[in-house]
């Protein structure tokens, strides 16, 4: 019966443990970048020269390729704009994507700690008195002996895609036929009710 009562109490863990996950991944807002490596988000830019400058926009794991590249459009016609500037034209471009592996130790990946949160997480846990093997204890998040439970190992790959563009910024209108060339006004205009800001603190 304990048993029982531990796998049922652990399906729930699990169902919360979810839900409580996705209501806390949003997709990257529109905003200069923070953080680093695989957990910078976010745009920035260089001046390589005064008309020409190195943009990125970086989003992290729940944000899908064409936002990125979307924002990273958004990004150089705003930066066109603030510069004094009419259109741009993109130099080169590149979408890179990264990937990274997490392995996590316990029941259904929630093990010590419960992942990436960390410990101190309240969760229940049964324990009994057998005779000839003492006291033993078994819980959904830090696993124990009861029929195979915990002990295991989940291992989940993320994906983030990171964007990239040389622009090369000019005065007046793009040249008729370059598929290359965008006006910043009219990028801001098409593109701009798309863009996510950041929630007002």
């Amino acid at each position: 019966m304990l048993k029982k009562w531990g796998r049922t109490a652990a399906v729930v863990a699990l169902a919360a443990s979810t839900t409580l996950v996705a209501a806390c991944a949003t997709e990257t807002a529109y905003r200069p970048a923070t953080g680093s490596g695989f957990y910078r988000t976010g745009y920035s830019d260089t001046r390589i020269e005064p008309n020409r400058f190195r943009v990125t926009f970086a989003g992290n794991t729940v944000t899908d390729r064409d936002v990125v590249e979307r924002y990273l459009l958004f990004r150089s016609a705003e930066l066109t704009l603030q510069n004094g500037y009419d259109y741009f034209v993109m130099a080169d471009r590149d979408t890179d994507r990264q990937a990274r592996t997490y392995s996590t130790p316990g029941y259904g990946g929630f093990g010590p700690g419960f992942g990436a949160f960390g410990g101190g997480l309240w969760g229940p846990r049964w324990g009994f008195y057998g005779r000839g093997f003492g006291y033993r204890a078994w819980d959904p998040f830090w696993g124990g002996p009861w029929g195979g439970w915990g002990g295991g190992a989940d291992i989940r790959t993320v994906d983030r895609y990171e964007a990239s563009a040389e622009i090369v910024m000019f005065k007046g209108s793009p040249e008729p036929g370059n598929v290359r060339a965008f006006n910043a006004r009219q990028v801001v205009e098409t593109i701009g009710p798309s863009i996510r800001l950041p929630k007002a603190s």
